[in-house]
């Protein structure tokens, strides 16, 4: 489905301009149907606040606490549009455009842990934590035989618990794992990856005109700098901007 997205596009944007107003009004009425583009997010707003742009609507923001608590809500019409790490799971619920972020996931350990690598960290009474309801919790659940991985709702529930040695571990992405370090003395972020995340621009399922429009906004996007000076604007300015997974 996602790489099928940007040629839908393309072939609706099209059609949208011979078409005229009455083409336009139904994406509006699809993608933002209370007359806002409601945008979804945990962490994701100077994106939402462009497509919005883009449509010529105000934008909305309806704040989950978590990636789950959004997919959650797919199928309630509370949202239009969201930014989410891609997997199976997920896919049942909500149309994903192309990726524009590749992440690689790991675990940071408290200060003064023994665990220096996997095997290590993966022993009994290890507890690692994750955010609830995440791809990334569901890949620490199937990476840990033996240590046990806890979801919690919020990423700061979870920095408090590791600052106070409360767990052992929280799995998340390098990149803000390395960013924590810095904020948490003693605390080391392991070298290796136990799993890939792919995020995406994604619509409820059954909305074509929306799917195919956010699919082509965030193909644009990772061309025409907007998404560099998203990534720029919210301290990611070392962050190069990943596509593709190995």
């Amino acid at each position: 489905m996602s790489s099928q997205l940007p040629l839908i596009a393309g072939l609706v944007l099209g059609t949208m301009m011979m078409a005229g107003p009455a083409s336009a009004d139904a994406l509006k009425d699809e993608i933002a149907p209370t007359g806002k583009l409601r945008v979804a997010i945990a962490i994701r707003v100077d994106l939402g606040k462009e497509m919005a742009a883009q449509l010529g609507v105000p934008v909305e923001y309806v704040v989950h606490n978590n990636p789950g608590q959004i997919t959650d809500a797919a199928s309630k019409g509370t949202w239009d549009v969201t930014f989410l790490p891609k997997d199976p799971e997920r896919e049942t619920k909500m149309s994903f455009g192309p990726l524009y972020e590749v992440a690689d996931a790991t675990y940071i350990v408290k200060a003064g842990s023994t665990a220096v690598d996997f095997q290590t960290l993966d022993q009994p009474g290890m507890k690692v934590a994750a955010v609830n309801n995440t791809t990334t919790m569901r890949g620490a659940v199937a990476h840990l035989k033996n240590a046990k991985v806890t979801g919690y709702q919020t990423y700061d529930e979870i920095f408090g618990l590791l600052k106070s040695g409360e767990i052992d571990a929280f799995a998340l992405s390098r990149d803000q794992l390395n960013a924590m370090a810095k904020n948490i003395p003693g605390t080391r972020v392991l070298d290796e990856t136990f799993k890939q995340t792919v995020t995406a621009v994604a619509v409820p399922l059954n909305h074509p005109l929306a799917a195919a429009f956010a699919a082509r906004f965030m193909t644009d996007a990772t061309t025409n700098g907007t998404l560099r000076k998203a990534y720029d604007n919210n301290g990611m300015k070392d962050n190069p901007i990943r596509t593709q997974t190995k």
